[in-house]
């Protein structure tokens, strides 16, 4: 829900924000004026400030009957608040070059925001007023309410969400994460300004946030500027709980044939938690199978070697009471079953042999070195450090990652290898694809 800048404002803060992040990382530890602890990055190359932050409760917090609540939530933080209706409000952002955004993920609420530094006090001011008192005038409700259900109706005949939103539905049926984040064309016209409001008070609050700022600004003005946007919300929240549970639907093949040229194939099973000790076996074991890049091997036995697919590629993903190893491709529809044939055979391969010494050496090495791209621009480095909090890594993530990296041995990826594949999989494809059939 970026809003756009002025034309010239926003050139200036493009090349700011490209400006490299320095080689080390120094993270300070602070604490507000009233309490609440942040973790700082200074960056004085250039005239800029940006937070990042997150409060615990996403889309897991909606109600069956009302899901995409959370969602509709987010996308009207900036459509009016407090004193300022929805287009003054855009005015006062764009007039400053301040942007701001606001998201939410199945566990999260997520926000970030970019200042110049001279603007940095109207900045604060105007995220406190976007957190503290969101209007949800009737107008700009519907508007965006329009928006996500024109959206839902798209999605209803995109191959691509409905090999996703049938994968998560099967995986955890009756729970939380099983629901579309976006809500349904059922659910969302629901949703009364009422249920966002009862959101925003149980889920904004002091007790679930997580902030990072980057910039140039010292301790005591970043703490004061913290202070600004948060200390008036209230101390505690009321999540309700999210079960703990394991992606089901191991050894099924759920298909929807609809009338596509190529069929999308969604994959994967449960994953391994982020606190697991035996995490970094896994995500350098993912990497290896089919981790996003060139030498993956799905990669090359799918596209390189036959053709059947631009990319495929699988992924860790983790939550706060689940985890899941998830994958996807896109083929022709008649040449379904040869990819998918050749996904199970690798998968199975990696689960019985796990990954040769040369294939775990190389996954170091780029792991290791790839990781500097995520630290290019105050942004992103904002946006890692509040993950890195979010995962309870310590402060001292960064330094130890490497040393991480290195501790996994050929026998912990081996190991893991088979704990992480080799339970089967819940395979999901929407399209029509000779002999693919349900399972």
């Amino acid at each position: 829900m970026m809003r756009g800048l002025a034309a010239l404002a926003f050139g200036a803060l493009a090349l700011l924000a490209a400006a490299p992040a320095s080689a080390t990382v120094k993270i300070e530890r602070i604490v507000s004026p009233a309490g609440i602890e942040a973790w700082l990055v200074r960056e004085q190359t250039v005239p800029l400030v940006t937070i990042n932050y997150a409060f615990h409760g996403g889309s897991s917090q909606d109600e069956a009957d009302k899901s995409g609540t959370a969602n509709l939530a987010a996308s009207l933080f900036d459509e009016g608040a407090g004193e300022l209706d929805g287009k003054a409000f855009h005015e006062r952002l764009e007039g400053r070059a301040i942007e701001m955004s606001f998201r939410v993920g199945r566990d999260y609420f997520y926000g970030s925001m970019r200042t110049l530094n001279e603007n940095r006090d109207e900045a604060f001011d105007l995220l406190h007023l976007a957190l503290t008192a969101p209007r949800f005038d009737a107008e700009a409700v519907e508007r965006m309410r329009s928006q996500q259900l024109s959206g839902l109706r798209r999605a209803q005949t995109s191959p691509n969400d409905i090999a996703s939103r049938n994968w998560w539905k099967t995986a955890y049926p009756g729970h939380p994460y099983g629901l579309e984040t976006n809500g349904t064309l059922e659910t969302v016209p629901r949703i009364t300004v009422g249920d966002l409001r009862d959101y925003v008070g149980r889920v904004l609050a002091r007790d679930g946030l997580h902030v990072s700022i980057v910039g140039d600004i010292d301790a005591a003005a970043a703490g004061k500027l913290i202070d600004r946007a948060f200390a008036s919300l209230p101390a505690h929240g009321n999540l309700k709980p999210v079960p703990a549970v394991t992606a089901g639907g191991l050894g099924r093949r759920i298909v929807f044939p609809i009338e596509v040229p190529q069929a999308v194939v969604t994959f994967g099973g449960p994953g391994i938690e982020r606190n697991d000790p035996d995490f970094m076996a896994a995500y350098l074991v993912n990497h290896i199978l089919g981790g996003g890049t060139f030498t993956s091997r799905l990669y090359k036995e799918v596209r390189e070697k036959r053709g059947l697919a631009y990319g495929v590629s699988d992924s860790l993903v983790w939550f706060k009471s689940s985890a899941v190893v998830l994958g996807g491709t896109a083929t022709r529809a008649d040449r379904t079953g040869d990819a998918l044939s050749i996904i199970q055979k690798e998968t199975k391969r990696m689960a019985e042999d796990g990954p040769t010494a040369e294939e775990l050496a190389a996954a170091k090495a780029y792991v290791k070195n790839s990781y500097a791209l995520s630290l290019d621009t105050s942004s992103h480095i904002a946006a890692q450090l509040t993950q890195i909090q979010l995962d309870k890594l310590g402060i001292d993530y960064i330094e130890r990652r490497g040393s991480l990296i290195d501790a996994v041995t050929i026998g912990d990826a081996k190991r893991t290898a088979k704990r992480l594949y080799g339970g089967g999989m819940l395979v999901s494809v929407a399209g029509k694809s000779p002999g693919v059939t349900p399972e």
